[in-house]
């Protein structure tokens, strides 16, 4: 959520930068400062009919103060009403804005999204080579057919050396945040509607969300969770950056017909996935962020995959993130690279919303933190790529060699399942 005393007192500013991601039609801040200053005009009367009641509340009672101090509560209780109704809209028209996003972040959508760097090399085959389904359906290691017969269309079984591979991933990824002392937590998945609007789903993004007949919603991604962990909090200063991060089975309702190339496990309905997140001191905000983005590249990386960092623009990231790089890794069969993990600065637009703040030493005040998450990283697109860049003439695949004392095996083979 936006600071309603930003957008009064640099209109101009705000305005551009939500124009980056927004149709110039469908943004009015001159209708919510004028919101806000109706606001402050009935405050201002409830105030005044306060101070008269405790005026009155200081003299006799006589029956004719009696009269006007019932009219008072009145008055009072009338004004209430209007405030409450106002700050309700005002504070719906601003939770529907996104973010505003950093300087160096474009404007427009995918196709002005900018590579900044490329890591390795693309496979090169001297055979025909085959897309993940594929490998995955010869080598038994992904049950496509059983998952959609349990679940429906977008959801698989890992089986034998398959489920191996992706606990090895998990494990692979937790090591990594071990080392660098991130704390470990492993949330619910289940988030209340209070959750969901902290994270920036709610309201505009209800539709994407899986929701039970208990009001609840399944999370869409880790970062939904990990950004409530401190809500309505007050963290200590010198503790900041609090980093964390979390494991999660990540629920997404990817609306839409799949297209012919994405079958197997590019778009699916559940996948897996290791999460950063950090409450950051506002000054550090961009120190952490790239923090994190070095994070995501080094496990990439040091899975010797092909693969690209991105800087998105403006309408293709999250609307309430700042700026974000994507890591994608290449898909031969697809000719093109898929995300890994989003690398993203909220700054204080999710900590406004939920409340987290912390108590600056030097002004004395409580400020708002800034929040970022990664992935670290998500997996069902990263078994797609190593199957893919991986595979040999003979139908195996080479396991990256991180991994190897985590699954116990070097090559994924036909009829093999340990």
């Amino acid at each position: 959520m936006l600071d309603i005393n930003k957008i009064r007192q640099d209109k101009k500013t705000i305005q551009k930068s939500l124009l980056k991601r927004m149709a110039k039609k469908d943004l009015d801040l001159d209708s919510i400062i004028k919101l806000d200053d109706k606001r402050k005009e009935l405050l201002q009367k409830v105030e005044l009919l306060r101070g008269e009641r405790n005026k009155f509340s200081k003299t006799k009672p006589t029956v004719d103060i009696i009269k006007k101090m019932k009219k008072v509560g009145a008055d009072i209780k009338k004004f209430d009403e209007k405030v409450n109704r106002v700050e309700t809209e005002l504070n719906k028209l601003i939770s529907e804005l996104p973010n505003i996003t950093a300087d160096d972040v474009v404007a427009g959508g995918k196709e002005k999204n900018k590579v900044l760097k490329t890591f390795g090399k693309k496979s090169k085959f001297s055979f025909k080579n085959k897309d993940h389904y594929d490998l995955a359906t010869e080598l038994d290691i992904i049950d496509y057919e059983r998952g959609a017969k349990m679940s429906g269309t977008g959801f698989w079984v890992y089986k034998g050396q398959g489920a191996l591979l992706e606990w090895a991933l998990l494990n692979y990824f937790i090591d990594f945040h071990q080392k660098n002392k991130y704390t470990f937590l492993i949330p619910p998945f289940l988030l209340t509607e209070q959750s969901a609007y902290t994270s920036g789903h709610l309201p505009k993004f209800k539709d994407d969300l899986f929701w039970t007949q208990d009001g609840t919603c399944l999370n869409a991604t880790s970062e939904m969770m990990l950004g409530n962990y401190h809500r309505d909090e007050i963290l200590v200063e010198k503790d900041l950056p609090l980093k964390y991060y979390a494991y999660s089975a990540c629920f997404r309702r990817e609306a839409g017909s799949y297209r012919k190339e994405e079958r197997g496990m590019i778009r699916g309905h559940q996948f897996n996935k290791i999460e950063m997140f950090h409450f950051a001191h506002p000054e550090n905000s961009w120190d952490n962020f790239e923090e994190l983005r070095k994070n995501a590249e080094k496990l990439t990386d040091d899975l010797k995959l092909h693969f690209q960092s991105v800087l998105l623009a403006a309408q293709d990231a999250s609307a309430a993130m700042a700026k974000t790089i994507d890591i994608e890794v290449w898909l031969p069969s697809m000719n093109t690279f898929k995300e890994v993990s989003s690398v993203s600065n909220a700054l204080d637009y999710q900590a406004r919303r939920g409340n987290v703040r912390f108590k600056n030493t030097t002004t004395g005040k409580n400020e708002f933190v800034h929040t970022l998450n990664a992935s670290g990283l998500a997996t069902s697109r990263l078994i797609p790529a190593i199957l893919e860049q991986n595979q040999n003439k003979d139908g195996t695949v080479d396991i990256p060699k991180v991994l190897q004392k985590y699954c116990g095996f070097k090559k994924l083979e036909k009829n093999r399942q340990k």
